[in-house]
């Protein structure tokens, strides 16, 4: 989009080789508008993700002994969610390291967010996606204990997300968890699916629409490995982005619209 306006103006004010310049300009902008800033800056860009990956699995291991004690439950569980994203060797092994590292008894994990917000604090969509990540993961073992709450609720202050903010968040990642298993319950089903995209059944057709391309534009892999999400995490997403889809597809076929 970008690329033709400026390749247009170009032409207009220098002719040829302002059109190339244009073309130069416009594709820049494109690719920054598409896949975040890293996606030009590879070095920039592995840092992110080291520092994604460090903050996710050290909150993890502070999520795990924020009732008192980590049990062995816990740790199964963050092998198992560690295997299910396909880690690589070195990076599972790295992830364990900060999980216990996060499990740490009084353990300070105020250095850790500064950094994320210094590094990857500008980049929105992963500052929700850390969430999102976290979320998810407080949420695997079916409970969400009050003192993991409490923690999650604080570290996205941290992030810039107040209480309400944060609520609203997480009623959206728990019922895009788990919304599509409560097919037997059609009308429960849709409730869920609009809480899915953070709307109601009052919102118009163009609110939803506008709603869910907001959510697949966030969600899209591309987009979120050139800000900085480390491959490994892609998977979640992905399959964040299949239920957002179907409740998309579940509020569409209720109100008998179209795409």
């Amino acid at each position: 989009m970008f690329k033709i306006i400026c390749i247009i103006a170009g032409y207009y004010f220098l002719g040829f080789w302002g059109a190339l310049l244009g073309w130069f300009v416009g594709a820049y902008i494109d690719r920054v508008r598409a896949y975040g800033s890293g996606a030009l800056n590879p070095m920039r860009n592995a840092i992110r993700q080291t520092v994604f990956l460090e903050t996710v699995f050290v909150t993890m291991g502070k999520l795990a002994k924020a009732d008192g004690r980590v049990s062995e439950a816990e740790v199964e569980h963050a092998e198992l969610f560690m295997k299910k994203l396909g880690m690589t060797d070195a990076h599972r092994a790295q992830a364990i390291t900060w999980f216990k590292q996060g499990a740490t008894p009084d353990f300070d994990i105020e250095p850790v967010y500064q950094r994320f917000i210094g590094i990857c604090g500008h980049t929105k969509n992963l500052k929700e996606m850390l969430l999102v990540s976290l979320i998810v993961m407080a949420l695997a073992d079916g409970e969400f204990h009050p003192e993991e709450e409490a923690l999650l609720t604080h570290l996205a202050g941290r992030l810039g997300y107040g209480p309400d903010a944060f609520k609203r968040l997480m009623d959206m990642v728990l019922n895009q968890t788990h919304f599509a298993g409560a097919q037997a319950d059609p009308a429960k089903a849709l409730e869920d699916a609009y809480k899915a995209l953070g709307m109601s059944k009052d919102s118009t057709d163009a609110e939803v629409k506008r709603a869910w391309r907001k959510l697949m534009s966030q969600y899209h892999p591309d987009k979120l490995m050139g800000q900085g999400m480390p491959e490994d995490m892609i998977a979640m997403a992905t399959e964040q982005a299949k239920e957002i889809q179907l409740a998309y597809d579940l509020i569409k076929k209720s109100r008998g619209v179209g795409a």
